[in-house]
């Protein structure tokens, strides 16, 4: 493999795995775009099916934050600063309190963490907090960064919190991004801050988060225009189908 393939396709990873999670990148920041939920979370179920479990985390991580800064791009004109900054207040601590304790989790762990993370997220029931101010984000940022260092994609707990505010679809999407995006720079921060090396995977990342910038201009074209409920029924589906999978994979490892 030459150079420049070898920067953009690591070797940690077979060339087919590589394009599955450009193409992916694509269509799970288009599915976020679309309907302000679900990509990050349908990301990293199919991450998990490929990438070595100590580098799955991090890397998802650096590709949502690309991800969630060209939908905070698309929508800033929605964009509640008062609302990001309570919530990046949360984040920073979530953040250290996160890898003041953060582990490298072994793979069964890890797999199994998310795949029960991603059944939660599909079929659990959302909390409801009744007109939340937005003062409460501050408490959604340190919940969501914190989960986020052990499994990567915990945007929906801010999505819940940010649903009592009231706000209006475009609002809702456009902080969605910038509140994750927010949790994606606390977390890499400290992922660095433990030791991570990012390099090796640098390349893949930016072809995954242009591919993602792309889904992003894709999805907000759609944005407001699709059958919610048949397309949240279908996405349910199938990221049960992915978190099965993953629950197969961890049993698999734990029984050698």
């Amino acid at each position: 493999m030459s150079d420049i393939a070898g920067f953009f396709f690591p070797d940690q990873l077979h060339l087919a795995a590589s394009l599955t999670m450009i193409v992916t990148s694509f269509f799970t920041s288009a599915l976020t775009a679309a309907v302000g939920l679900g990509g990050g979370v349908a990301l990293i179920a199919i991450m998990a099916t490929v990438m070595p479990a100590s580098a799955l985390v991090p890397v998802h991580g650096v590709v949502q934050l690309g991800s969630n800064a060209g939908r905070a791009l698309v929508q800033l004109k929605h964009v509640d600063w008062l609302i990001a900054l309570w919530f990046a207040v949360g984040a920073a601590i979530g953040a250290a309190v996160g890898g003041a304790i953060a582990v490298e989790l072994p793979p069964a762990v890890l797999k199994a963490g998310i795949g029960l993370f991603v059944l939660w997220v599909v079929w659990g029931k959302a909390p409801h907090f009744g007109k939340a101010p937005k003062r409460v984000m501050a408490a959604a940022g340190f919940a969501s960064t914190f989960l986020s260092m052990f499994f990567g994609a915990a945007g929906p707990i801010g999505g819940a919190v940010l649903s009592t505010l009231g706000l209006p679809r475009h609002g809702f999407v456009a902080n969605q991004a910038i509140t994750a995006l927010i949790m994606h720079i606390f977390k890499i921060i400290a992922f660095g801050a433990l030791g991570f090396a990012f390099a090796p995977w640098l390349g893949l990342i930016v072809l995954m988060i242009a591919s993602g910038f792309l889904g992003t201009l894709a999805g907000s074209r759609l944005l407001g225009r699709m059958d919610e409920k048949s397309f949240k029924t279908g996405f349910r589906w199938v990221m049960t189908a992915l978190a099965l999978n993953l629950l197969f994979q961890a049993v698999r490892g734990w029984l050698g």
